[in-house]
């Protein structure tokens, strides 16, 4: 398999910067295609640890991400993509829809719309899949490990929607 038909998810990192180490070397050692961050970075100093990621990121603000600006400027920086509060990215002829998801309605909507082939979202921190009108709607957790006290990401295959989710393992 080549990893290079892979993207990376991860979301809600609050700051943990061990952890936001581990989803970067993790997503480097897959050699994924591209990295989509749900939302909920929270401070402009965490850019330094996703400095060191090899694919694009891109990324949308959650409900707790304060000076957008700082952080919007800081990840440019470092060729990262700020989508805002909702991203419509097309990668590989995937059509995703990006965002935090604290609009449940809108969530559902955006599944509903048959517009996107899948939708990434964060803000429960619950990892996994949700079907809704034949649309996957994912949700890798939280690469923070506060709630839930797991530190999760995921991976999507481009070619046929299969989602792995991986518990990492903080040093």
């Amino acid at each position: 398999m080549r990893w290079d038909y892979l993207i990376g998810i991860i979301s809600d990192s609050h700051d943990n910067l061990a952890a936001i180490r581990k989803a970067v070397e993790f997503f480097n050692k897959k050699q994924v295609k591209a990295v989509l961050h749900a939302g909920d970075i929270i401070s402009p100093f965490t850019v330094r640890e996703f400095k060191e990621l090899n694919p694009k990121l891109y990324f949308v603000f959650g409900n707790n991400d304060g000076d957008r600006v700082t952080l919007t400027k800081k990840f440019e920086e470092i060729g990262a993509v700020s989508c805002g509060d909702f991203g419509d990215l097309t990668i590989d002829g995937l059509h995703i829809a990006l965002l935090h998801g604290t609009d449940e309605t809108l969530v559902r909507a955006l599944a509903k719309s048959g517009d996107f082939d899948v939708v990434v979202r964060g803000h429960t921190h619950n990892a996994g899949v949700k079907m809704i009108d034949g649309t996957p709607v994912l949700n890798p957790g939280e690469c923070s490990g506060v709630l839930s006290g797991k530190v999760t990401v995921a991976t999507l295959e481009i070619a046929n929607l299969n989602v792995e989710i991986t518990e990492l393992e903080l040093d």
